[in-house]
């Protein structure tokens, strides 16, 4: 995208060819799947932490607060960090923080400890977001596959609460199942170790610039409207998102009484129709174009929420809420080089991915304090309002978007 890389003083040669694209293309698809993994899972684990504890659900949305300090870190540095260390050294350091958390979880008996992993989750999970983001759109050879990229975390997505629920049929604790799950990111930590180990150029070498260089451009990506804008948006659907993902569960099984079992297979059926939306992006992009895709994707997932909310008893509303979101983050994201300059875009791309993952952990926190207030069935109607407030924002994103583009 126009900016020259250096290797620095005395860099040992790379063991991976200068066409050996698809290794880091198979470690940014393995890195979503791996966080994907850990975040969808939650959904299904949470009424077995509830129960461990002794919580309710306002209580237990201190693990997501928790995790809103380690994404506000990220949002902030993740792009400082990358160009000091390059993107291969922060994914190490962020995978490591996150595989620590998943075993905190696992092993520590104690609420509040739990409670203080949640920072070491968030910021991991935001540092892997934001710098795969940037590793696959900020590179003319890879960035056709952010469709794809983001298809992976839908199975990433999908996994997990089928993992879930399967090992919990199968008489495992959710204590083991995180195991399992630190066993997932483990492999990301290996696959990464390995890049930096024999240095694959395209993730160790750094950016040619300076600590204050990488400042000016986050100084300026944060006064620009397209940036904040399109942080504002993703961060209220990855919280629609994950709200869904997390609290669907106990919508279905605690308030509804859907048997365990088939209400854990619903939410894989959810996670399923967000994969097969994003397998099927790429078609709709060519055939509509980005914006004409968010805008039959946002009236899709209206017409899904509706439905979950109206008729309780209707299976076909969560896979539908799955694809009517499949669309919103990927072609967002691939928007954004569109309407910026290309000097800010990997500030911009860490900023709005790690202020994305913001919103998951502050819109369920408030929405499980809400529903402790009233009933779990208060939750598929305050998803209705955040739904229109993407609509909005996306609308107003449009018109800045054209009006900077031409001043530009």
């Amino acid at each position: 995208m126009g900016d020259k890389r250096v290797l620095g003083k005395n860099v040992k040669r790379s063991h991976f060819g200068k066409e050996a694209v698809w290794f880091g293309v198979a470690i940014a698809f393995y890195a979503f799947v791996a966080i994907a993994v850990a975040e969808a899972g939650l959904g299904v684990l949470l009424p077995s932490i509830l129960a461990a504890y002794n919580l309710n659900p306002a209580t237990v949305t201190l693990l997501f607060i928790s995790q809103t300090g380690g994404y506000v870190v990220a949002a902030f540095s993740s792009s400082l960090i990358s160009s000091r260390l390059g993107l291969a050294r922060m994914l190490l350091v962020a995978a490591m923080l996150l595989m620590g958390a998943l075993i905190i979880y696992a092993l520590n008996p104690f609420w509040w400890v739990m409670v203080a992993a949640g920072v070491l989750l968030g910021l991991g999970i935001a540092l892997i977001d934001a710098g795969i983001n940037t590793f696959i759109v900020d590179n003319q050879r890879t960035n056709h596959l952010v469709g794809m990229l983001h298809a992976f975390y839908g199975v990433g997505a999908l996994l997990g609460p089928t993992i879930a629920t399967s090992l919990l049929a199968f008489g495992l604790n959710w204590r083991s199942i995180y195991l399992v799950f630190a066993g997932v990111v483990g492999l990301l930590v290996v696959a990464v170790a390995i890049a930096i180990v024999q240095n694959y150029r395209p993730m160790t070498q750094k950016i040619n610039a300076s600590g204050t260089s990488a400042k000016a451009n986050l100084r300026v990506a944060l006064q620009t409207p397209a940036v904040l804008l399109t942080g504002l948006l993703l961060m209220v659907y990855v919280g629609a998102e994950v709200c869904v993902g997390n609290w669907a569960y106990s919508v279905q099984n605690l308030s509804r009484g859907i048997p365990p079992i088939v209400a854990g297979y619903s939410i894989s059926a959810y996670w399923l129709g967000l994969t097969i939306g994003r397998l099927s992006l790429g078609y709709f992009m060519r055939r509509l174009g980005a914006v004409r895709t968010l805008d039959i994707s946002l009236v899709v997932l209206s017409i899904g929420l509706l439905a979950w909310w109206l008729v309780p008893n209707l299976y076909l509303s969560l896979p539908l809420i799955g694809f009517g979101f499949a669309a919103i983050y990927p072609a967002t994201i691939a928007l954004l080089p569109q309407r910026i300059s290309p000097a800010l875009i990997p500030a911009a791309i860490g900023f709005v991915s790690s202020v994305a993952s913001l919103g998951a952990a502050s819109l369920p926190s408030a929405v499980g304090w809400i529903a402790s207030r009233t009933s779990l069935e208060i939750i598929p109607v305050l998803m209705m309002p955040l739904a229109l407030v993407m609509v909005i924002v996306h609308r107003w994103l449009v018109g800045t978007g054209s009006r900077e583009q031409r001043s530009m």
